[in-house]
């Protein structure tokens, strides 16, 4: 931000000289990079819009060397006259407020030297007394406008609206655009005006035949003017503030200056009234600061009076209530929104460079986060399990967001604003495709990846965990990737089952049903002679919310135990669940652990039958069991698997 030192004293009790205002703004965080005569450019940070101004300015330098700020005058000494004309905001999303103030009889000619004399020291060119008046008051206060000459706008309307698609634009530096529908402009009754917040039309501009005058003063949406701003390569020093937020209290009051310049320097008649569309929000924001909470992060002792004497000299109008200061932070500090944020203040006011600077840091050593923690788990057991960790990026082809989900529930970005990949992913799964694919093109074969990342639908956003591989042997991979999901959800504290099920995305699946819950699939994605890609996908809240798992220590057993092995043939749509849920029915005495141990078809098994085999365990904590002790239990777990899965033992 260039400032002129003689423009900066307007505002300033006593004038300040330019060692001084280096020394101070660069001692408060706004670093001087050049210094040429009455010119001083002022490094300033893109959350301080409020200093894109010599006010700003000269208010950080009031605050800085004890000097007191004067305000311009904002009365407008004009008439109630008024002209035929009006205002149409149809866009309140991209213009919460857009005023106009019409100015007649005026009389368009050269700036007086000292308004040149201003915009020439911060390197703007003189165009007329005019356009010259909406550049100072720019350069003053930090609001832009434009001036419009009324008499060339269609019917005198001003329409606050979207482009039409391919709709035609010249903008006053005579180069000429084709706008998108996604763009805001400023209208008449007939065709576009003016770029908001970027760049007036050369159809309307104030020239020397310019008798009446059409002042607008608005707020536009900081990331509508931007996008606009980079989409046709068209910047201003008006977009650049708008970018970074403009104060809902300064537009009043930026039109009302304006008008009184133009009047004194144009002649001509102001009207005291606007016209206003649209509303803005002009409260305070209200904010406490806890003054030990200052002190811990600066590191010195500074005591309330004294920090509350620091927020005295920016306007923050501090009082200390219950132990807290309370602030009231004006409507030109957009970027003071948290108690941090009146830390930082207290700090720049001290001057940044007497935060103290220690040769130790000193912490608090505290326990890892439960959720910090889960994911450390769930990072070591799919890594001990053979799988690659994966970032990859969350938008989309719509013909694979569609494979994976309906297409009535995807939800996708405006081609205008993104042409590829312009869909969010409503699964990890076709990240991790698209992943494997880069992977075997160079030379890498059986790829397993997984993800933790979040997927959106209609229904909104939700964090998935999602498991991709490769696998020559489509059972032995089943098995691979079932058993990594069991052991990740045995260790965060869960229950893992599987029940079939069908879906459209699978070749087979299964439900992941975690703690009784369905929380996802887990089958065959891609099957091949050749070898199948396995894949599963599960909700990852349900999963971390286990942790950290509750576990049972026993002593360890001081007698031996028996294990039986039992094939039992059953038809070929029986689940190990309903096997599980047979053999807990019947409440074996002494059974220790039942355990699955394989799954076998083909000869001498019947066609559409298969052998199940699992093992249980009996054990006796008081003595040595013996065979013949768990002989009626075996042959009790038999006789019920025989009567209620029609299971045959296989011998």
């Amino acid at each position: 931000m260039k400032v002129s030192l003689n423009w900066l004293n307007r505002y300033l009790d006593r004038p300040v000289e330019a060692q001084e205002a280096a020394v101070a703004l660069t001692r408060v965080g706004f670093p001087i990079e050049e210094h040429v005569g009455d010119m001083l450019d002022v490094e300033v940070t893109s959350n301080r819009g409020d200093c894109l101004s010599h006010l700003g300015v000269a208010r950080e330098l009031a605050a800085a060397t004890g000097r007191t700020l004067k305000e311009p005058d904002y009365q407008v000494p004009g008439s109630h006259r008024n002209v035929a004309s009006s205002v149409a905001l149809e866009a309140p999303d991209l213009c919460p407020i857009y005023t106009a103030r019409l100015i007649t009889g005026v009389r368009v000619g050269p700036s007086p030297a000292w308004l040149v004399e201003c915009l020439t020291a911060i390197g703007l060119r003189s165009v007329n007394n005019v356009v010259d008046v909406t550049n100072f008051v720019l350069m003053e206060i930090g609001e832009p406008l434009h001036a419009f000459d009324l008499d060339k706008l269609a019917e005198k309307r001003i329409v606050v609206r979207r482009a039409n698609k391919g709709e035609a634009f010249t903008a006053i530096d005579n180069s000429k655009h084709t706008l998108g529908p996604d763009m805001l402009v400023i209208a008449d009754a007939a065709k576009p005006v003016a770029l908001a917040g970027v760049m007036g039309g050369l159809d309307s501009e104030v020239s020397s035949a310019t008798t009446n005058i059409l002042l607008e003063a608005a707020i536009f949406d900081p990331l509508n003017v931007r996008t606009t701003s980079r989409a046709l390569k068209l910047a201003s020093d008006s977009s650049y503030r708008f970018e970074r937020g403009i104060d809902p209290r300064k537009v009043e009051q930026a039109s009302a200056r304006a008008a009184a310049l133009i009047v004194e320097l144009a002649g001509g008649q102001a009207s005291t009234e606007m016209i206003v569309a649209g509303s803005v929000d002009t409260e305070p924001k209200r904010i406490t600061l806890r003054p030990q909470r200052c002190i811990d992060l600066l590191g010195e002792d500074i005591s309330a009076q004294e920090q509350m004497s620091y927020l005295e000299k920016l306007g923050l109008s501090p009082k200390f209530e219950d132990g807290l200061i309370a602030c009231t932070a004006p409507t030109f500090r957009l970027d003071l929104l948290r108690e941090v944020d009146l830390i930082e203040e207290v700090a720049r006011s001290r001057g940044l460079d007497n935060v103290p600077q220690r040769p130790r840091l000193e912490f608090v050593v505290r326990p890892v986060q439960v959720r910090v923690a889960a994911r450390r788990e769930l990072d070591e057991v799919l890594v001990a399990h053979g799988y690659h960790e994966t970032i990859t990026p969350s938008m989309l082809e719509p013909a694979a967001a569609e494979a994976f989900a309906d297409k009535s529930q995807l939800l996708s970005l405006d081609p205008q604003r993104r042409k590829v990949d312009p869909t969010l992913r409503p699964s990890v799964l076709p990240s991790l495709l698209a992943c494997r694919k880069l992977n075997q093109d160079r030379g890498n074969a059986e790829v397993h990846l997984y993800e933790a990342a979040a997927v959106w639908t209609q229904d909104g956003e939700r964090q998935v965990l999602a498991l991709l591989g490769d696998e020559p042997d489509e059972a032995l991979g089943l098995r691979r990737i079932k058993s990594a999901l069991s052991e990740l959800a045995e260790r965060l504290g869960g229950e893992l089952a599987y029940e079939p099920v069908e879906d459209a995305r699978y070749a087979a699946a299964a439900k992941l049903m975690l703690n009784g819950k369905d929380e996802g699939r887990v089958g065959v994605l891609l099957p091949g002679a050749g070898g199948a890609v396995l894949a599963a996908e599960m909700s990852l809240e349900p999963l971390l919310a286990t942790f950290p798992p509750q576990r049972r220590i026993d002593a360890l057993p001081r007698f031996p135990g028996i294990e039986r092995d039992l094939s039992m043939i059953v038809d070929e749509q029986v689940t190990w669940r309903q096997f599980e849920q047979i053999i807990r029915e019947v409440k074996p005495a002494m059974l220790e652990d039942l355990k699955f141990l394989i799954v076998y078809r083909g000869k001498p098994i019947p066609k559409g039958r298969k052998s199940v085999s699992l093992r249980l365990r009996f054990r006796d904590p008081r003595k040595t069991l013996k065979h013949e002790e768990v002989d009626p239990q075996v042959a009790a777990v038999v006789d019920a698997l025989k009567q209620k899965l029609g299971a045959e033992l296989r011998t």
